[in-house]
């Protein structure tokens, strides 16, 4: 008899775990069924805005690989609407749901990954159960959203100014909506520090939005089981659409259920190898927690970069192979049409909550060399420990060629260099490209100067 794989969720990290372990182990030796509520298996959640703004054509582009052939090429029994309701660690068995029919059912394992990913957060808001107030977390909420833009949707309102809200805001104005952004915080994107967030901000009202900064959302006015309008800040904006973009938490309620050790981020705690507490079950992606590499603190991070990675060790481990998960520094990227940002490391609230002393810099510079056509203004912010100079984050806003340049310093980041070592890094010159000094290196210079001089004005 074969040793028995189960998969909890179909997605990055559930489908990277299956793969993986199916690679280096025939399905004579291992049989592998993977189970996802939704009706889609290994595709790209990041790419929804990009859908619903028509930057992407079709919902199957962002589809990677479909059940059949996870069944016909890899020998993956990937079973789409069936939604795995508990777990029995004690006896090694799961119970199914068949969603449509609402069959249930149990099926046994010898190892188990719980790879159900990340759950929108839904304040307790009254009304936010109306129709046409939407989560975009699933290629399902991706159809959804289009029903209701199809349905003659012209007003959307978007709650929450993070990663999703501004690229929702996006696809929004591509489709010729009138949009609006409510944010609780005094400017969006709290990821960033306040005056690379007062950019952001501008570059939400230059392509249209309107802001409604500092204002919480008190209600949903409903009518007929459909929303018309959003009451916020003491004031009612008129609305055919809702998108939440309010953050997501672990989903990892299911592993709790089952006794599985939590950690005090609200992810599922695992090791270096994805393994959990619980012999014979593993985790990895959005439900768990992981280590991040600067605060040396817990953190549940979303993104699908860390979801792959994670169900990639799981699988080789699984397989009988052996590999880590090293941890993360927060690197991500997004845009605003022709604006992009960036961010890694600790932004300063956070650097400050780990404990550190730094200072920081902020720069000007461009995208290419001045004289170039088709320069653009970007701005970068370092932050770096005092009496040190190591570096602890950075943060870019600018046009294109702006936000890829985050890469480099999250290399430097993630190896531990100072200011005055990156100062000196060999980066590439051509003026297609950047100036004869590039923005990263004019920032960590200036911040280099800035720690020769003792950071005098530093927090």
């Amino acid at each position: 008899m074969p040793e028995r794989l189960l998969v909890v969720g179909g997605d990055a990290a559930g489908m990277s775990a299956a793969s993986q372990a199916r690679r280096r182990r025939p399905a004579a030796a291992l049989e592998v069924i993977a189970f996802e509520r939704g009706g889609h298996t290994s595709y790209s959640a990041c790419g929804i805005p990009y859908l619903i703004g028509g930057l992407v054509e079709e919902l199957d582009d962002l589809v990677a690989r479909t059940p059949e052939v996870f069944r016909d090429r890899f020998q993956i029994d990937a079973r789409i609407g069936h939604e795995v309701i508990g777990i029995d660690t004690k006896n090694r068995r799961v119970r199914v749901r068949e969603i449509q029919s609402g069959t249930e059912y149990q099926e046994a394992y010898d190892q188990l990954v719980v790879a159900t990913g990340a759950e929108p957060r839904r304040p307790p808001i009254p009304g936010i159960e109306a129709e046409g107030i939407h989560g975009v977390q699933t290629l399902d909420d991706a159809v959804s959203v289009e029903r209701s833009l199809e349905g003659g949707a012209r007003r959307a309102v978007i709650v929450g100014a993070g990663y999703i809200g501004l690229e929702m805001a996006e696809a929004f104005v591509l489709r010729g909506l009138d949009v609006t952004l409510v944010e609780q915080a005094p400017q969006p994107m709290t990821t960033l520090d306040l005056e690379m967030g007062e950019l952001v901000a501008d570059a939400l009202r230059e392509i249209g939005v309107g802001l409604r900064l500092g204002e919480e959302v008190e209600g949903f006015d409903v009518v007929e089981g459909r929303v018309r309008s959003v009451e916020a800040g003491g004031g009612s904006i008129p609305a055919d659409l809702v998108v939440l973009g309010t953050g997501t938490r672990p989903a990892s309620g299911l592993a709790e259920e089952a006794g599985i050790p939590i950690g005090p981020t609200g992810g599922v705690r695992t090791d270096a190898r994805m393994r959990t507490e619980v012999p014979g079950v593993w985790a990895a992606g959005d439900c768990v927690e992981t280590f991040h590499r600067v605060s040396r603190k817990p953190v549940a991070i979303a993104l699908g970069t860390h979801a792959n990675k994670q169900g990639r060790v799981a699988g080789i481990n699984l397989g009988g192979g052996y590999a880590t998960f090293p941890g993360v520094v927060g690197t991500a990227v997004s845009k605003i049409c022709s604006v992009e940002v960036a961010r890694t490391g600790l932004n300063e609230s956070e650097a400050e909550a780990a404990g550190f002393a730094f200072g920081s810099v902020v720069v000007e510079s461009s995208t290419r060399a001045g004289y170039y056509p088709g320069a653009e203004k970007m701005t970068v912010k370092l932050i770096a420990e005092l009496q040190t100079g190591r570096l602890l984050g950075a943060q870019i806003v600018g046009a294109e060629g702006a936000a890829k340049r985050i890469d480099v310093i999250a290399t430097a980041l993630w190896n531990e260099m100072t200011v005055d070592e990156i100062q000196g890094m060999d980066l590439s010159y051509a003026p297609p490209f950047s100036p004869v000094w590039d923005p990263v290196l004019i920032a960590a210079r200036k911040a280099q100067e800035r720690a020769e001089d003792g950071w005098t004005d530093a927090p």
